[in-house]
């Protein structure tokens, strides 16, 4: 604990993948390791208005198709699994914006956000300086070889616009 009596996150490890668009807002993936001992990847630094932050691990928010029951992401017009079209009133916007994305992992106060986010965006601007090096090769990052980064950057642009 510190002196303020509240917990200190010890962040043993964090990985970093540059993206390779700099024009995109998705800078980077990560992946931080708790004690040596648990590990929580996707993690995501994007470059926002008031400069870089980072994002927590998440996953698309879906709804069930009425005609066969099969998944859809929630702005999908059309069912991926019978191709019925779904009604385009069929999410409320409940007074805000839209939500299309969930958390899968995500500190639960303050606190903890601000010292995740200072180690992650450390190492982030440490990789960064290391790729302006000549030979630089980057490190390896588990499942990345799969990461659609024209679909992650559509999926930014829909939580930025609430669309």
């Amino acid at each position: 604990m510190n002196r303020k009596g509240e917990k200190i996150v010890n962040i043993t490890e964090v990985r970093v993948k540059l993206t390779e668009g700099k024009k995109n807002r998705l800078q980077a993936f990560c992946s931080i390791t708790i004690d040596d001992d648990f590990v929580v990847r996707d993690l995501k630094v994007i470059e926002g208005h008031k400069g870089a932050f980072v994002s927590m691990p998440s996953r698309k928010l879906t709804d069930r198709c009425p005609k066969c029951g099969g998944k859809n992401h929630l702005m999908a017009q059309y069912c991926n699994d019978c191709g019925a079209k779904l009604n385009e009133k069929r999410v409320s916007r409940g007074g805000g914006r839209l939500k299309l994305h969930a958390d899968t992992a995500h500190p639960i106060n303050s606190h903890c956000r601000e010292q995740i986010q200072e180690k992650v965006l450390t190492a982030y601007n440490e990789e960064v300086e290391k790729s302006k090096m000549p030979g630089y090769k980057p490190p390896k990052y588990e499942d990345m070889d799969d990461v659609d980064f024209e679909d992650l950057n559509e999926d930014l642009e829909s939580e930025k616009t609430g669309m």
